[in-house]
């Protein structure tokens, strides 16, 4: 249910690493550009809920899109021939490429866990091209998710990783919501969410750069739910200590995945960020 905002879905074709890759997009609304950054083995369908959101719409032009292997975007050609690892240099790239090909100016990037770290290296990296950038469970440095079980053939990984990810959420967030966390989880491909977790693990660390993002070139916003043992409130705290001009902090009552387990929880806080992030410019 989209209450009467009109979501278009539509493909856009453009090249990642020297590779064709075909790129799933959905997008609602007009105005300032926002692209939205799904978590590590996931798809865009996690935003479904901010992009029916009629408020939002009126002003933003709201863009998620499923990254190369996941939801509707097909792995490049000779695919099976590697090993999936999503680097923090391609993950950076897609998202540039993506925005140029698609003539966005100056967009926000809003993005969760492996999308909530990413905008911390977007905005050191790149802040000449984005307004402002809202992450959540993301911090300059996470640690413990990257694991090879996924892969093993006697786990069947469409079932254990959708439940290891479910515990992440918080107990009292609507259980219609955690359960659509899960079923979108029991669709990835093989070993996807594992070569997502390398980024987010073991090739996003920037604790020892994070406080040279010029937050008033690129304004950053970073917060992470109490709940959240992936990216633990602690990770995003120091963060936070590290770069003084970040704006951000705990999310009671809401874990790792703030927009898709209870998007009412967090609306107001949304609403209230990205006007701030367009009001700064």
């Amino acid at each position: 249910m989209n209450g009467g905002v009109e979501v278009v879905g539509r493909y856009v074709d453009v090249t990642i690493g020297g590779r064709q890759c075909r790129v799933y997009v959905e997008e609602s609304g007009s105005g300032i550009p926002v692209v939205l950054l799904h978590t590590a083995g996931a798809d865009s369908r996690q935003y479904r809920h901010m992009l029916a959101d009629a408020s939002l719409a009126d002003k933003y032009r709201l863009i998620a899109f499923d990254l190369p292997h996941h939801g509707k975007s097909s792995p490049p050609d000779g695919w099976w021939q590697e090993e999936y690892l999503l680097t923090r240099s391609t993950y950076i790239e897609t998202v540039r490429v993506l925005v140029a090909a698609m003539g966005l100016d100056r967009p926000i990037v809003v993005g969760c866990s492996m999308g909530g770290s990413l905008v911390l290296h977007l905005a050191l990296e790149h802040p000449e091209e984005f307004r402002g950038v809202l992450g959540f469970s993301g911090a300059a440095r996470v640690q413990g998710r990257f694991m090879d079980w996924s892969l093993r053939p006697d786990i069947n990984a469409n079932q254990s990783v959708p439940s290891w990810t479910y515990n992440l959420m918080a107990p009292m967030s609507p259980e219609n919501a955690r359960r659509e966390v899960w079923w979108i989880y029991s669709q990835g491909g093989p070993g996807i969410y594992r070569g997502d977790t390398y980024f987010y693990s073991q090739d996003s660390d920037i604790e020892d750069r994070v406080a040279s993002i010029d937050t008033s070139r690129c304004p950053v916003h970073l917060w992470t739910g109490e709940y959240d043992y992936a990216c633990r409130p602690v990770d995003t705290l120091r963060t936070l200590e590290l770069n003084p001009g970040i704006v951000g902090g705990i999310l009671p009552g809401i874990g790792h995945f703030p927009v898709a387990e209870n998007y009412p929880a967090v609306r107001d806080l949304i609403h209230h960020t990205l006007n701030a992030i367009t009001d700064a410019q």
